[in-house]
This record gives structure tokens, sequence and C-alpha cells, in this order.
């Protein structure tokens, strides 16, 4: 998209969206390290490094994180030093490059 197509008032913020997929067992592995997941992803919050995480809730197959990140690399390292990795809650995780529509404020 060239910026004749953005409106005055609308930038476009490059970021990445991740999204890590639950491993088989990761209802069972999940509640003993879920409190010090949601601590990291609140700290990674405050500091502008996540902009939105979640789960999906219809089904137990994957989480989403809008990340902050200078390329996919960097993306990707942020979530692989959460404790849902370590521990096994999360699997496979990706990354891709997303446009966030922001107002410029």
């Amino acid at each position: 998209m060239s910026n004749s197509e953005i409106p005055p008032g609308v930038e476009i913020e490059k970021v990445f969206l991740v999204e890590a997929q639950y491993t088989p067992d990761a209802a069972e592995r999940r509640p003993a390290v879920r409190a010090e997941h949601l601590a990291r992803v609140v700290e990674l919050r405050r500091a502008g490094t996540i902009i939105e995480g979640g789960a999906y809730s219809d089904a137990m197959t994957s989480s989403i994180l809008i990340v902050r990140a200078d390329d996919a690399a960097a993306a990707l390292a942020i979530a692989r030093a959460d404790v849902y990795v370590k521990s096994g809650v999360w699997g496979d995780i990706s990354a891709r490059p997303f446009g966030r529509v922001t107002s410029g404020d």
C-alpha cells in the first residue's frame, strides 16, 4: 500500500503476528505455569513490546501475540523465551509481518 492510499491521521505500524500452537498435552501442563506466563505478558505489554495477546476461546489450539520487534526472528525469540515453551505448553511458533492500523497518536 502506497502512502497516497493512507488518509491523513492514519498510520500503518509494522508489527508481527506471532501464533503459538498448543501441544497435545497443553491442558495438563498449563495450570502449573499460567500465572508466570500471564505476569510476563503483562510486563511486556507495559513495556510496549506486546501490543495484544490471547488464546482462541472456542478450542485450545493456539495463542496469538501482536509483537513489536525489529524482525520476525526477534519476534520469535520473544515468544520462545516464554515459560509456555520451556514447559511444553507451546510447540510450533510462527511470526508474520502484520500492518497494524493506528490513528498515529
